[in-house]
């Protein structure tokens, strides 16, 4: 240990070097014991594993079991336990599988699980069958040829391997949890005791170095009372000198108090006044922008008309192709009519009530033809209006485009305002807080300087004082001094 330390570095090193240890006792017991809590778990894991292999391995042998009662007896009641195994085993061979998805030596035996009991299954659901069907000495003819029981050997070995790998597991993972439990009580006892040994001896050493410094330190205040002494005097005498001076520049500090406050009054009126500004340049803004919104609203509504013109003058075009349809086909009835008279007259007698019909039909056509030229001067009237109209609203159109230019003009124009207002807004409040320092400033001034003024008159009444202290100071050191000496020796 470095004995020209001070005492304080000398005490954080011997606690920073003893935390240091602590933290690493702690970090390991920590870390052992998360290791120990990783192997618990999978000591838990197998045994689980266990039991399921014992539950699937029971399953099959209750299905067997059910089977042959059933076989022997040739009651359907001994079927129930063999079909409930039958729909049980499955999920009871996925919930191993999943439990067993790190090992792939037990998730290959499950793969032979699987097809052997598939086929043992499959083997008993055809003797079943047979039985059922009336032909019993088929299926103890197959009973009888022992497949059955050599697929159930086979499954029971199958099983025999999984537990056997399993408790090796759980031999493996038991062990490592004993070898992590002793590791964490070795780290924790001999990191203990290395503890204690290093508190003990820091203790010791900085004991010893506190006896020195303190010994040197009562060596420096024998010297430093003498000097105190001899300081004391000339204090007294500077202390009436600097009372006057107080007194002088507490009276000045005053003036510019009272100074400071008229100005922050005025500051803060101006600012009032800016922030006023600012609000109307803001109302005035908004009240731009919402006539710049009429004004769009306007041009899309004049926008709509022209678009539903345009639309009407299209409407009145497709009416007109329909009318020249119309007043062709008047046209042809009326030649049809005209020709179905000459018919008529040409058969006589017979033909009188067809030459009626035929004269109606030819004056419906005339009624019709021209009933389409009045449509088609009323369409040409419209066609005529929607112009004018279309005329008038690209006009209306063209005043709204001006008018909008001149209101976004406008609107530059009062954002630029409320810009320079927002400016002057901002000078105005930070001339306030300024002005607010600077009084607050002056008047924390003066009551420093009435608290060194009472100091200095409080100082030169304690000078003597001092004085006599700086004495008693000489003889405790001393003293000090002596029992220091006394303890070392």
């Amino acid at each position: 240990m470095n004995f020209n330390w001070t005492f304080g570095r000398k005490i954080a090193a011997g606690f920073i070097v003893s935390s240091a240890l602590l933290v690493g006792i702690g970090t390991v017991s920590y870390l052992s014991i998360n290791k120990l809590i990783v192997t618990n778990f999978w000591v838990a894991h197998t045994h689980k594993v266990l039991e399921e292999i014992a539950n699937l391995s029971a399953s099959l042998q209750e299905a067997e079991t059910g089977f042959r009662g059933y076989a022997l007896t040739g009651n359907t009641s001994f079927l129930e336990p063999y079909e409930a195994s039958r729909e049980e085993f499955p999920r009871l061979l996925k919930g191993l599988k999943e439990l067993t998805s790190d090992n792939p030596d037990q998730q290959k035996l499950l793969d032979q699980v699987f097809v052997m009991a598939n086929d043992k299954f499959a083997n008993q659901k055809e003797n079943i069958s047979a039985i059922e069907n009336g032909h019993t000495d088929v299926a103890v003819k197959n009973i009888s040829t022992g497949g059955g029981k050599k697929m159930m050997d086979a499954l029971r070995r199958m099983f025999t391997q999984m537990e056997t790998n399993e408790n090796v597991l759980l031999k493996k993972r038991n062990e490592e949890a004993e070898a992590t439990i002793s590791n964490a009580q070795i780290t924790i006892i001999y990191g203990t005791l290395i503890c204690l040994v290093f508190v003990t001896i820091a203790g010791y050493l900085i004991t010893r170095a506190l006896s020195n410094q303190i010994g040197a330190a009562v060596g420096h205040v024998q010297s430093s009372s003498a000097e105190l002494q001899a300081a004391a005097s000339q204090q007294a005498s500077g202390a009436k000198e600097q009372a006057t001076a107080m007194s002088e520049i507490s009276t000045t500090i005053s003036e510019l108090v009272a100074t400071s406050r008229q100005i922050a009054e005025s500051a803060q009126r101006v600012a009032v006044i800016a922030e006023q500004n600012a609000a109307a340049a803001r109302n005035g803004d908004i009240k731009v922008d919402n006539g710049q919104d009429s004004m769009s609203a306007i041009r899309r509504q004049v926008d709509l008309v022209v678009s539903h013109m345009l639309d009407l003058g299209r409407k009145s075009q497709e009416i007109g192709a329909v009318l020249d349809i119309v007043s062709e086909l008047a046209e042809q009835t009326n030649i049809l009519a005209i020709n179905a008279t000459i018919e008529a007259v040409g058969a006589g007698e017979a033909g009188k009530r067809f030459a009626v019909v035929a004269d109606e039909i030819r004056k419906l056509a005339d009624r019709v033809s021209n009933s389409t030229k009045e449509i088609r001067g009323q369409i040409d009237d419209v066609r005529s209006a929607v112009n004018t109209t279309v005329m008038a609203t690209e006009s209306s159109a063209k005043a709204v485009d001006a008018g909008a230019k001149q209101f976004a003009e406008i609107a530059l124009a009062f954002k630029q305002i409320g810009n320079l207002v927002g400016t002057t807004t901002e000078a105005a409040r930070e001339i306030e807080l300024s002005t607010k320092q600077q009084a607050t400033a002056a008047e924390q001034v003066r009551l420093a300087v009435t608290d060194i003024s009472q100091a200095t008159r409080e100082s030169e009444a304690s000078s003597s004082q001092t004085l006599q202290t700086a004495s008693q100071l000489a003889s405790l050191s001393s003293d000090l001094r002596r029992m220091i000496e006394a303890q070392t020796h």
